[in-house]
């Protein structure tokens, strides 16, 4: 189907701007947090009953974070959350309306982590600090009010990353997977099809991988579809009809399925990369958010704590 009509509006405004893969990486970011955070009102903003900054463990020493509570009374299960960005741009800032859905949406303790980038951090540092704050926070979820169990959740980059800490990081309960790259090596009919005009474009793709991908792109811990997959916690794999990354998120889902893993995959018509952030431009994308946290929801509420 088209696109979602209000997104169409979206992309028009994106069009006029500089394409992202012809500034550096220090432009990319403010162009992001312009998008992402300037252009949020206030009333789009998701109540949750408390947010504050604490420090988790990093690859090579402590990474900010910010931790999200529920106005439920708890405990809860806590839900590391990995931002996107192509491992080059976003931070907790960007994504602070994201977390603030899945902690109010999910019932959960959400802590985003605020992961070293690339250029300045080439692969692995990103995959570092994710193994390393996902380790430290499942030591630590009755500290932050959780009930024992430990989700991890990320969209995009994130959304790689949490794939590759699943296979890394056992004990964990849940995994919500929104557009995630899984497979950098790969060639997929998407990646032509959508490759041009939805926000993010195979030129962009290009540029992140020059700023942060490894040597060897079938590397698992960049390639997560590479990986062993026997075993891996119940899946949530939503994807977006109008992404270049379309098809290698739905070839993990089938991948993860035939290894035994409980997955539910489900692609949003109309949709393009980004749309969780993108509520407040657009009905649609709002729904869909909605509805791909429920799905999330309703997988950490059939797993037992503990």
């Amino acid at each position: 189907m088209p696109v979602d009509h209000q997104l169409a509006g979206l992309l028009a405004l994106v069009a006029d701007g500089t394409p992202m893969h012809q500034s550096d990486p220090l432009t990319a970011r403010a162009a992001f947090r312009t998008l992402a955070v300037d252009f949020r009102k206030p009333e789009d903003v998701v109540p949750v009953a408390s947010v504050a900054d604490l420090e988790v463990a990093g690859g090579d020493g402590p990474r900010p974070a910010r931790v999200y509570r529920p106005e439920t009374e708890g405990p809860w299960p806590v839900v590391a959350l990995f931002h996107g960005g192509g491992f080059v741009i976003g931070d907790l800032d960007t994504h602070d309306n994201l977390a603030r859905r899945i902690c109010r949406d999910a019932g959960a303790v959400v802590v985003s982590v605020d992961y070293r980038l690339a250029p300045e951090h080439p692969f692995p540092a990103a995959v570092e600090d994710a193994l390393a704050a996902t380790r430290d926070l499942l030591a630590r979820t009755e500290e932050l009010g959780g009930d024992g169990r430990l989700a991890v959740a990320g969209d995009s980059a994130g959304g790689n990353l949490a794939a590759v800490v699943t296979q890394e990081v056992p004990g964990l309960a849940a995994q919500l997977l929104i557009y995630p790259a899984t497979d950098g090596g790969g060639d997929y009919p998407s990646r032509t099809e959508n490759g041009e005009g939805y926000f993010l474009d195979l030129s962009t793709m290009l540029w992140f991988m020059e700023h942060y991908a490894p040597t060897d792109p079938e590397d698992p811990r960049f390639s997560p579809i590479r990986g062993s997959l026997s075993g891996l916690p119940p899946a949530v794999v939503v994807t977006a009809e109008l992404d270049p990354l379309r098809d290698e998120g739905e070839a993990y889902a089938a991948a993860l399925a035939e290894a035994g893993v409980a997955v539910e995959v489900h692609r949003y018509d109309g949709m393009i990369h980004g749309f969780v952030d993108m509520g407040s431009f657009s009905a649609a994308a709002e729904a869909a958010t909605a509805d791909a946290v429920g799905r999330f929801a309703a997988v950490l509420g059939s797993v037992s704590p503990g």
